[in-house]
């Protein structure tokens, strides 16, 4: 953890200087605006001591996303979902969880975290290439329609629909035949955003970060687990056992968790409880559970 000691003098110019000190000596000294700089204030003795956010810190955000036209499309604010008709009820609103610099969010906002404070709160225009990306044309393809038959059910393909063809994600642009022309580009790539938003909390209790990474992929934020210093055990919701999201996710959740918690072990448990068929016997039989461990 960095620590900066502001040394504090009258100037014409909008800087301020900053010494680095690492706890047991200072390392340099840097110059930083004051429009730009922002980290958390303590006071120790007659000195201000700030510590700064840093690539790998957890921490919560809430924050609204906007075109430029001022058309939200994204939020973790459930009032203003509501209020913009893109209310998910399946969604979990009130902020999420991510780490610093692991590309979490997009690029722009991931950079844009660093050397801020718990607290603040701060409007970002990010342009294309650091939102959603630009618009690639080698990414409009042309597909068979056979490839999505077992996605049309029993409709017709029609322009603006979602498809999945070998695992990526497009949408129909145009109908040709039995071709289709189907864009792979993100759905708002090309696009310049605004992003408002506030640094909630740091987070750094073990098992508030692994509730908080799982909640961010997964869509879960109740599961059941235990945390030791070297293991942590999460008991994996049955329901998860279809859950696509979950399948395609685990093994980054895994990677991350180990990585950034410092612990050596980690098990994701399923458990299956077990129920006789009423024909094996007519005596009461006590409840068991069957586990699998990944």
């Amino acid at each position: 953890m960095k620590y900066f000691l502001t040394v504090l003098f009258i100037s014409p110019y909008p800087y301020f200087s900053l010494l680095c000190f690492d706890g047991k000596k200072f390392l340099k000294a840097q110059e930083y605006s004051r429009d730009t700089v922002y980290i958390i204030t303590f006071i120790k003795g007659t000195e201000l001591i700030y510590v700064a956010i840093e690539k790998g810190d957890f921490i919560k955000i809430t924050y609204t996303g906007r075109f430029e036209d001022g058309q939200v499309f994204d939020t973790t604010s459930e009032e203003i979902a509501k209020e913009n008709g893109i209310f998910n009820p399946r969604g979990i609103y009130g902020g999420d969880v991510v780490i610093v610099g692991s590309g979490h969010t997009i690029k722009g906002l991931d950079e844009d975290f660093v050397d801020k404070e718990v607290g603040y709160t701060g409007t970002l225009e990010i342009p294309p290439e650091k939102a959603f990306g630009v618009h690639n044309p080698a990414l409009v393809e042309s597909v068979s329609i056979t490839k999505v038959a077992t996605q049309l059910k029993d409709t017709r393909a029609y322009p603006g629909m979602e498809v999945e063809v070998d695992g990526k994600k497009g949408v129909v642009q145009k109908i040709i035949g039995r071709r289709l022309r189907v864009d792979f580009n993100h759905s708002l790539a090309g696009r310049a955003v605004t992003y408002e938003y506030t640094i909630e909390k740091k987070l750094d209790d073990s098992e508030e970060k692994a509730r908080g990474l799982l909640a961010l992929y997964t869509g879960a934020s109740n599961m059941d687990m235990e945390i030791t210093p070297e293991l942590i055990r999460v008991i994996i919701p049955i329901e998860f056992s279809f859950n696509q999201r979950w399948l395609i996710s685990k093994g980054r959740i895994a990677h991350e968790l180990i990585e950034n918690l410092g612990i050596s072990n980690l098990e994701f448990v399923e458990k299956y409880p077990y129920a006789p068929n009423k024909d094996e016997s007519e005596e009461p039989v006590a409840s068991e559970e069957v586990e699998t461990e990944e």
